[in-house]
């Protein structure tokens, strides 16, 4: 029979994963929907279309930054003090925002993208935040949880932009203030969801982990280091840190699955909005695939996270770098015409950087919880953002030089190759799930 104790346990847990994933939930509406209305906004005040991509670039560059930066800041303070500050200060660049289009600056255009980069990192670095909540059977769930809050982002945020655009300028505001002026509002009260929402150490210590001795003996959310009863732990230079996290199988497993993962997914869908503009294909028609895409990248998480806890960590990420290189040989076999037969492509190249991600974060998630734990995954955070960004800008290179087909192949085979490389990296790497 489960004792009060544990039930009382298990609702304080739940509880804060609630938090999480709201805020999760309304920053990635805010982050969605912000960067949909800055592509237009863009070519608005230069003039030139060529600067529709350079918000979200600036967005990934700042992203990539917050990473080093909130892990530290979580090393120091403990998980909730980075998703706070993070989605704080998403909400001062939301303001410059809307503070650009009032004065039609490009500059500040793209200095308030770079500081909305802090709440998608802030979000993306909650799922480890969850995860520290669970013992090692229940990390992959909790990740997958967090990532799958992003659904709402995903959906509603290009939805709501028009809506909030139109308000605003009912109220006499110029076009897209209403826009940036929705995501001001939305990130503010995911801010306050964060910093007033249910925290790790109103679960009784004794109840935290699964129970077993040596189970997430610390506080789950990593305590400041002179945080009472807290020993002092020896801090280590990222650099060292990644050195040791590479030099294991598990930690390459991980990093492949999140890094090269992203690597694949970004680099097919960055340019497939432009091939279909440029086949001809009106909004719908790219609202359609890029709406598979997000779904498969965010609603199917929990599957994802049941796959994990299941077969492991590494049968997942194999299983996702196959899904990846289906569909970039999908897309490279579709009409060149492309339309609504890119739909189950941009899908399964959803789906699978899903099941590589979550299944590699809860690789990186497992362990002895601690400070320099938060740091790593914060730099690893950097190299998945630093990817992206690269990635977007060699796909627009692939694409005038070569064609949306051969991005698609080239993507393909670079998922086979990592899922290769994988296979023949030393001893199968296993999960706490598979231990």
């Amino acid at each position: 029979m489960t004792s009060p104790g544990f039930d009382a346990s298990a609702r304080a847990r739940r509880s804060v994963l609630a938090t999480y994933v709201v805020a999760s939930a309304l920053t990635g509406i805010a982050y969605i929907g912000t960067f949909q209305n800055a592509s237009v906004a863009a070519p608005a005040i230069t003039g030139t279309a060529a600067t529709g991509g350079l918000p979200s670039s600036s967005a990934v560059a700042g992203t990539a930054l917050a990473a080093v930066l909130l892990s530290t800041l979580m090393a120091a303070r403990g998980r909730r003090a980075g998703i706070v500050a993070g989605i704080a200060l998403a909400v001062a660049g939301a303001a410059l925002m809307v503070v650009a289009i009032l004065t039609w600056s490009f500059v500040l255009l793209l200095v308030g993208a770079l500081v909305i980069g802090f709440g998608n990192a802030a979000i993306n670095l909650s799922r480890y935040a969850a995860a520290d909540l669970y013992p090692p059977l229940g990390r992959a769930t909790a990740v997958s949880i967090v990532v799958w809050g992003s659904t709402v982002g995903a959906v509603l945020g290009p939805n709501l932009v028009g809506p909030a655009n139109t308000a605003g300028e009912a109220l006499g505001l110029p076009r897209f203030a209403g826009g940036f002026g929705m995501a001001v509002l939305l990130l503010a009260i995911a801010s306050l969801v964060a910093f007033f929402g249910p925290r790790a150490r109103d679960i009784p210590r004794e109840e935290r982990g699964d129970g077993t001795p040596g189970e997430l003996a610390v506080e789950p959310a990593v305590e400041p280091r002179d945080g009472p009863g807290v020993k002092p732990e020896p801090a280590f230079g990222v650099r060292r840190m990644l050195g040791d996290l590479v030099a294991s199988a598990r930690g390459r497993t991980a990093v492949a699955a999140l890094v090269s993962g992203q690597l694949v997914m970004v680099l097919i869908m960055t340019m497939t909005p432009y091939h279909l503009d440029h086949a001809g294909h009106g909004d719908q028609v790219i609202g359609f695939v890029i709406s598979a895409h997000t779904f498969g990248m965010f609603a199917l998480a929990p599957v994802s996270g049941r796959l994990t806890q299941r077969f492991g960590a590494t049968p997942t990420i194999m299983a996702g770098f196959a899904t990846l290189a289906a569909a970039g040989l999908l897309g490279a076999l579709a009409p060149a015409g492309g339309g609504t037969g890119l739909m189950l492509p941009l899908f399964l190249l959803g789906f699978g950087w899903n099941m590589s991600f979550v299944a590699g974060s809860s690789l990186l998630a497992s362990g002895e919880v601690s400070a320099d734990r938060a740091r790593l995954q914060g730099a690893v955070d950097a190299l998945i953002w630093g990817t992206a960004a690269v990635a977007g800008v060699a796909a627009g290179f692939v694409v005038e030089l070569a064609g949306y087909a051969i991005l698609c192949a080239a993507g393909a085979m670079l998922a086979v190759l990592l899922a290769s490389a994988i296979a023949v990296d030393g001893r199968a790497t296993r999960s706490p799930a598979e231990a």
